[in-house]
């Protein structure tokens, strides 16, 4: 239940936990407050969840309250954990950014509920610190890389492509054609960074040390030409002009909308957003594809690990909280959340399926993890260092004021400033 639960229907469920004397001792009508992103994947999934666990646990109610997401919500998150006044529950990224909220001061081990058992160590990994974790999936693991529409394509007889210089071919064809090639949406700064994150498994192909040398001080962005090739990939795609217009101003939710109503190509992005296209243009999901961001000549996919579930040690209610964390981690979660958004990528929680009848751009990520397949995980799951600064550098790359190559260099001086503040050696 969210935040408009009225007051006599908290009194109800009092009366009811206050009766129920063999309940627990926790159970007394808790109410837990909740911190969630606002996109609109997120946003609905939660309160799916949320009501779920409700009817379930007619004892505690909770509260759900949204922030913004990229650099405005990450300040949100840390000022509110220093200032000891977070949510009971809330959510953040997992990796790097989860290693930069200082999880053994700020948050309370999961590592021994009985729910942990049935989720991936790969996820583990990027939730741990100190040999504790802290997390609980909620989501999908995803993919880094070019939604793109498939009407277009087949108008143009367009094939997907597997180099860049393919992609930069298919470009100009569809610019040639009077159609916006590459939609960039900088209004919400955290998009603009897809080319550069997208192409670590480029990175890693050419330089398989990359992020061992990276975390340890001795390789950069800007002295390292498959690093690079990054900030020069975006740079490229607005010289020659293959951005929409209004690149400057639009949101996440432009580009979601123009990359299934055909009102352009392509759309570097990650594979969750396959659940908000799904909610907002369901007549267009079957126009949408994906294929991982090309290299010069690798063609694998970067990876990303959902985000994750958190309690901070300041909450009150405790036990609460874990069960609300248990639930989430759940494959009866996993059957809400494929229902509420649909299916964007493999679940990382034992007994959590998807369903048969998947979106294309699903289909198009799953042979990527194959097998084996050709993937490896996004450089933040790799190595604890990623500036913050990065979305406000690639938007002025992207948008001509800076060069890739200054762009990479200033990215080094702020990925600096972070591997100081985390007491990394070598730097």
């Amino acid at each position: 239940m969210t935040a408009n639960f009225t007051k006599t229907a908290r009194f109800a469920v009092g009366l009811l936990a206050f009766t129920a004397l063999s309940a627990p001792s926790w159970a007394q009508s808790v109410n837990l407050t909740l911190l969630i992103d606002n996109g609109p994947q997120t946003v609905p999934v939660f309160e799916a969840y949320v009501a779920a666990f409700e009817v379930a646990n007619p004892d505690i109610s909770i509260d759900i309250e949204t922030r913004p997401g990229g650099g405005e919500g990450d300040n949100i998150v840390k000022t509110r954990l220093a200032t000891g006044v977070m949510a009971d529950v809330f959510t953040y990224n997992s990796g790097s950014l989860f290693q930069a909220i200082n999880p053994q001061q700020n948050l309370l081990p999961l590592t021994n509920e009985p729910w942990q058992a049935n989720v991936q160590d790969s996820f583990k990994s990027v939730v741990s610190s100190g040999g504790e974790v802290y997390g609980a999936p909620y989501a999908t693991a995803m993919g880094g890389g070019i939604l793109y529409n498939i009407p277009i394509y087949n108008e143009l007889d367009l094939e997907v492509p597997t180099t860049w210089d393919e992609f930069m071919a298919n470009n100009e064809k569809i610019k040639a054609a009077g159609k916006v090639a590459v939609i960039q949406t900088y209004g919400d700064t955290w998009t603009s960074q897809l080319f550069v994150l997208a192409d670590y498994y480029n990175v890693q192909a050419a330089v398989p040390a990359f992020a061992e040398e990276y975390t340890a001080g001795t390789a950069k962005y800007a002295t390292t030409p498959a690093a690079m090739s990054g900030f020069e990939r975006l740079e490229a795609v607005s010289q020659a002009g293959y951005m929409n217009e209004d690149f400057g101003a639009a949101k996440y939710s432009d580009g979601i909308r123009m990359v299934a109503n055909g009102e352009g190509a392509h759309y570097p992005m990650l594979t969750f957003a396959i659940g908000a296209i799904a909610e907002g243009n369901p007549d267009h999901l079957a126009d949408v594809g994906f294929f991982a961001q090309p290299g010069d000549s690798s063609n694998g996919l970067t990876t990303w690990m959902p985000d994750s579930l958190y309690i901070p040690q300041s909450t009150s209610n405790e036990e609460a909280a874990k069960k609300f964390a248990a639930f989430v981690a759940s494959p009866e979660a996993c059957a809400i959340r494929n229902d509420t958004v649909g299916a964007t990528g493999p679940y990382l929680i034992s007994g959590c399926d998807l369903p048969a009848d998947v979106p294309p751009a699903v289909s198009d990520m799953l042979p990527y993890f194959a097998d084996g397949g050709n993937n490896a995980p996004a450089l933040e799951f790799l190595s604890p260092i990623k500036g913050p600064a990065l979305e406000q550098i690639t938007v002025e790359v992207g948008s001509g004021i800076r060069s890739a190559a200054d762009g990479a260099a200033l990215y080094d001086q702020d990925v600096r400033k972070q591997a100081q503040q985390l007491g990394l050696e070598g730097w």
